[in-house]
């Protein structure tokens, strides 16, 4: 089954066909009670912590970043509905502590869509769910190929949401009435959805399974800053020696911390062709500079002199401080080498991965769902002594897989593991 890109927001594809035949499907165009005011001082806050206090069920939460606009991933809307509550739109520039609203909710369970992309911004608002539904997932797990918001609430409630406001700028204020709007429908629609998918993935048997995915979810740690962040830059494949990838590290270093220190998206001041073709042709002067295209534009020029010392930073700097070629890891190595560096590791990833789009195909989801890439190829390339199913499942186990993963993979891992080792 093909993978599919996490996302709250399905990009509409000409050559796929809709969700539904038939009649054109309605489209959301109002909050059912009105769109509410926006959340912008302490009193108010106040009132709607206790109005969601006093409301009942599950709570529906979302969150607008500024991505592509600002400088990392803080909110600046977050949404609410619930039965009793209605909806609340709060902005937490002004209301930078929900922390009150977190207490108040106890551990009512807290309905997102892609909740991995909103559970850090909310974390940052002290604002960190008891117990999750996520509806992204749960699409995810039932198998469905388009699993962004508008796709799945056409599909099961047989409404159309307008998302022409998904990639905005949330920062901006005042926010406009129809981005508010915008914002308002997301919860609207989420706590009908959860109870849709929740019967279905009990029909599936499937409702188990998402339970561990969610609390999963729920109890993994923040992510680790990357060691070598800039090793990300998009093009990097193309820097063929180390003094240019050294020109990559310092001039992706001096744009991130312009971009911080004035809150702007890295990518909004120079773009990471900018960075590569730089790097690749280490000009001198500031006329050579500015001769490469993405240096020309307005905001990355005024950088020119940072831009200018952070090339020569790298032309003088000792071959001893020059970044390797490829980053440690304490993972295996690319698998387009193991062929060549250990042909036996080779085939079981084959056998492995073959066997995995095996059971994910029989139970009806992504392969990435059953079971994550990174586990089998740890297990593929130092797989235990003993390929034994509790073997393998104490390796899978330890690698981050959950229990109902363990009990539909293990087995047939081992024993593709097994009849690997004996071709």
């Amino acid at each position: 089954m093909a993978n599919v890109l996490n996302s709250k927001t399905d990009t509409p594809n000409p050559e796929e066909p809709r969700e539904q035949e038939g009649p054109e499907v309605p489209l959301l165009r109002e909050p059912r009670e009105g769109l509410p005011p926006v959340v912008a001082d302490a009193a108010h806050l106040s009132r709607v912590i206790e109005s969601f206090g006093n409301g009942t069920g599950p709570v529906a939460v979302d969150a607008e970043r500024a991505s592509g606009y600002r400088y990392g991933q803080r909110a600046y809307l977050v949404q609410l509905r619930r039965a009793g509550s209605g909806s609340a739109l709060i902005d937490p520039i002004a209301c930078p502590d929900l922390a009150g609203l977190g207490r108040v909710l106890g551990d009512a369970e807290m309905v997102l869509h892609a909740a991995h992309q909103d559970l850090p911004c909310l974390g940052e608002l002290s604002l960190r769910p008891s117990a999750l539904f996520d509806t992204e997932l749960a699409g995810r797990l039932l198998g469905y190929q388009r699993v962004g918001l508008g796709s799945m609430v056409e599909r099961f409630l047989g409404i159309r949401l307008a998302k022409e406001h998904s990639a905005v700028d949330w920062s901006v204020r005042p926010l406009p009435k129809d981005w508010l709007t915008y914002a308002a429908l997301d919860v609207e629609v989420l706590i009908d959805l959860r109870n849709v998918l929740e019967a279905e993935l009990a029909e599936a048997g499937k409702l188990e399974w998402a339970r561990e995915e969610f609390a999963s979810v729920l109890a993994a740690p923040p992510k680790e800053p990357r060691p070598d962040p800039w090793r990300r830059t998009s093009g990097i494949h193309r820097v063929r020696n180390q003094r240019a990838l050294g020109a990559v590290r310092e001039l992706w270093q001096e744009r991130d911390r312009i971009a911080q220190e004035r809150d702007i998206a890295p990518g909004r001041i120079l773009p990471d062709s900018g960075i590569v073709e730089a790097a690749t042709a280490m000009p001198r002067t500031a006329a050579e500079l500015i001769g490469i295209k993405p240096f020309s534009v307005r905001l990355a020029r005024r950088y020119v002199p940072n831009w200018l010392k952070a090339i020569t930073r790298a032309r003088d700097m000792p071959s001893a401080q020059l970044p390797q070629p490829s980053a440690p890891g304490d993972g295996p190595p690319p698998t387009n080498r193991w062929a060549d560096r250990d042909p036996a590791a080779a085939r079981r990833l084959e056998a492995a991965r073959a066997t995995v789009s095996a059971v994910a195909e029989r139970v009806t989801m992504p392969a990435e769902n059953l079971l994550q890439p990174d586990a089998v190829r740890r297990l593929s390339w130092a797989p235990p002594r003993s390929v034994a199913p509790e073997a393998v499942a104490g390796h899978l186990r330890g690698n981050g897989a959950r229990e109902w993963q363990i009990g539909l993979t293990a087995g047939p891992l081992a024993e593709a593991l097994l009849k690997a080792a004996e071709a």
